[in-house]
C-alpha cells in the first residue's frame, strides 16, 4: 500500500495473514519543520515498505503513533507477542532495522525481542514494551 492510497482514518484495515506488523507513523515529524513541509515519517513510511518487499513483514502506514516528541515513529507486533515502540527513527537508514527487527520478533520462542542480535537503533529508540493482550503476570 501505498501512502496515496491510505484509507480513510475511520476505515478499518482489512485482516492480514503475515509473521510481523510494522506501524509507521506517516505524520512525524522534526521540530522546526513548517506545517506545510513534507512531513519525513511519510518518507520513513515509504522507505519501511520498500525494505519489507518480498518478506513477510507488513508494513502498515498510520496516520499519529502519539509520540510526537521522539519521531520518527514505529510499532513493531506479532500474535502472541510483546509490542515494541521505537522513536527517533531516521526515515532515511533505519527501515532495514525495523525489518532485521520484526524478523527477530517473529521468531521469539518467549514473545520478547532478543536484546543480542537487535539492530543498535532499536535499542536505543526504545520507547515502550507492550504485553500481549493475554498477558498475565506469573504468581510468585
Amino acid at each position: 500500500m501505498s501512502l496515496t492510497e491510505l484509507p480513510d482514518k475511520d476505515a478499518e484495515l482489512p485482516a492480514r495473514d503475515t509473521a510481523t506488523v510494522i506501524y509507521v507513523c506517516t505524520t512525524c515529524r522534526r521540530p522546526g519543520d513548517a506545517p506545510e513541509a513534507p512531513r519525513p515519517g511519510a518518507a520513513f513510511a515509504e522507505a519501511t515498505i520498500a525494505a519489507a518487499a518480498n518478506s513477510d513483514v507488513d508494513v502498515r502506514p498510520m496516520r499519529c503513533l502519539g509520540n510526537c516528541k521522539r519521531g520518527c515513529t514505529a510499532l513493531l507486533r506479532s500474535a502472541g507477542t510483546w509490542s515494541y515502540v521505537f522513536g527517533d527513527l531516521d526515515p532515511a537508514t533505519d527501515a532495514p532495522a525495523l525489518i532485521a527487527g520484526a524478523r527477530l520478533l517473529s521468531q521469539s520462542a518467549d514473545g520478547l525481542m532478543p536484546w543480542r542480535g537487535r539492530p543498535e537503533v532499536l535499542k536505543r529508540g526504545l520507547i515502550a514494551r507492550v504485553p500481549p493482550l493475554d498477558f498475565s503476570e506469573p504468581s510468585e
